[in-house]
């Protein structure tokens, strides 16, 4: 484990913070439900998913994955019964799978706002925002590059809405704040502008541990010793490549019982053979390894199966999202994750290659999000703001994708058939030709009988004209000023942020801006 000698003051911080682990509760409304009452979809047969796994082992075997740079992975793997030549790690068929056994198939994600603590596995669904994008955009000021306030207003919106269980992580990049720096700002938004859980940094190994640090002086280490408050994003290099960013930036998680999320980034005929059934083994062949190292650091550290799959334009090269192959491998890769006992976070999301929040945009999207929440996965990443390939987030584009995620969990809440929903009672309060709005059983649920959209039209087609004929881009425009100017910050202890303020001053002191 990366290791660094703290300042006074940072273990003065550490102290308190084992002492601060208290319940918040705040003024934000709590999350939907995030359980699944709808069977998750089987694509495959058992048969099929096999065939898949032996695939995944053969690969394993023959071709193996290389560790570049990191000996202590290497050895530990070495230790487990693998095949060690050079940095390439080969496994016999079987092993990685048997490595990963020890990683839970559910876990929670602990939140300073109880309302706000999630579960990761078993029949739960938890979305969050789009991460990555070193862009934003909105109606009033076009596309530029993002900035710390941006990052600010994403993480407000991401807390304000019911729909979104999770704050994300890099939500969009602050690029007014130092590379080497800009970590410390992001977690810091994301443990007092918010409640929710969240992701912290693993561009380097130093700014990996600086986020668990972080997470500790609010949580306490105790605590964080036997519960998961935040991931790691680790992505693999593929094809079966780890670096050394991110295979010590997983051992540092895994070292810390903090969650580890592996995810190969496969696009079709690029990274891997241009079949789905191909990208899907290699998907599950990757993620293992990974899994494996972090049960191997620690067993029982809270892993999830990840992946970022998409297809391309064989034609010109360009990616593309939402297609109906990509589609079918986020099904597979579900059922996949679920035969190998741990979370799954899905390839897809409200995922688009379009420029604009246009209907390209909404069409990719919304078919990326069918079939991912259909799918049976427990994670979704990328599920509000992305456009441009992830190459932005966009406000209204956020709001747009808010209303269909919304849309989406009340789906995942089925249909209940019981004496109440059938309502036998309403039709002895009407007769033929009557209609049911002042019935009983309608007054008592026409609140919550349906989903409510965020973003309602002006009704009649004379109605919208007379009302400036706005379009949906127009209204969310509206809508998320609407909610910035609504957010209420939710408490924290003032020695926490005192220390979280402190810690952050020491670490920027200590180096020098980097901006590139």
């Amino acid at each position: 484990m990366l290791t660094r000698e703290p300042a006074p003051t940072q273990n003065r911080a550490r102290r308190r913070g084992r002492k601060s682990r208290k319940t918040t509760r705040d003024a934000c409304q709590p999350a939907v439900d995030h359980q699944r009452h709808i069977p998750a979809y089987e694509l495959l047969s058992v048969e099929s998913l096999i065939k898949l796994e032996q695939q995944a082992d053969w690969l394993l075997e023959n071709t193996g994955v290389e560790f570049r740079g990191d000996s202590v992975a290497i050895e530990l793997f070495r230790e487990a019964g693998a095949t060690i030549e050079g940095e390439l790690i080969r496994f016999e068929n079987g092993l990685a799978r048997h490595l990963c056994s020890t990683a839970p198939s559910e876990f929670k994600l602990h939140s300073r706002n109880e309302n706000h603590t999630v579960n990761l596995g078993g029949e739960h669904v938890i979305l969050m925002p789009g991460y990555g994008s070193p862009f934003v955009s909105d109606m009033d000021n076009g596309r530029r590059y993002a900035t710390l306030e941006d990052f600010h207003n994403f993480v407000k919106l991401t807390y304000l809405t019911p729909y979104l269980h999770h704050s994300g992580g890099t939500v969009c990049e602050p690029t007014d704040v130092p590379v080497n720096k800009r970590h410390l700002d992001m977690v810091y938004a994301h443990l007092h502008l918010t409640t929710k859980p969240f992701m912290g940094s693993v561009t380097s190994l130093l700014r990996a541990q600086d986020s668990i640090d972080m997470a500790r002086i609010v949580y306490g280490k105790s605590f964080m010793e036997s519960n998961a408050v935040m991931q790691g994003n680790i992505n693999v290099n593929s094809p079966f490549v780890y670096d050394s960013t991110m295979s010590g930036a997983l051992r540092i998680y895994a070292q810390a019982n903090q969650c580890v999320c592996v995810s190969p980034a496969i696009f079709a005929g690029a990274m891997g053979p241009v079949s789905m059934s191909a990208v899907c083994a290699q998907t599950l062949a990757e993620a293992m390894v990974g899994i494996a190292l972090a049960q191997l650091v620690r067993p029982g550290c809270p892993a999830v199966l990840g992946s970022f799959h998409s297809t391309m334009n064989l034609r010109t090269g360009s990616l593309t999202f939402g297609t109906p192959e990509a589609n079918l491998a986020t099904m597979t890769l579900s059922q996949l994750g679920r035969r190998l006992g741990v979370p799954v976070r899905s390839g897809g999301g409200q995922i688009t290659a379009s420029n604009t929040p246009d209907g390209q945009a909404m069409m990719d999207s919304t078919n990326a999000m069918w079939s991912t929440m259909i799918s049976g996965t427990h994670q979704v990443w990328h599920a509000a703001g992305w456009l441009e390939g992830g190459l932005t987030m966009s406000y209204e584009k956020f709001i747009m994708d808010l209303d269909n995620c919304g849309a989406m969990m009340k789906l995942m809440q089925g249909i209940d058939v019981d004496d109440e929903s059938l309502s036998l009672a309403s039709y002895g309060e009407t007769g033929p030709g009557d209609n049911f709005l002042s019935t009983k059983h309608t007054m008592r649920h026409f609140a919550t009988a349906n989903y409510e959209s965020l973003l309602p039209d002006a009704g009649p087609f004379e109605t919208w004209i007379e009302n400036g004929a706005l379009t949906a881009e127009q209204r969310a425009n509206a809508v998320y000023k609407a909610m910035l100017d609504s957010y209420v910050k939710p408490q924290i202890e003032d020695t926490v942020n005192e220390n979280l303020k402190e810690f952050i001053a020491e670490r920027k002191s200590s180096m020098p801006d980097e901006w590139y």
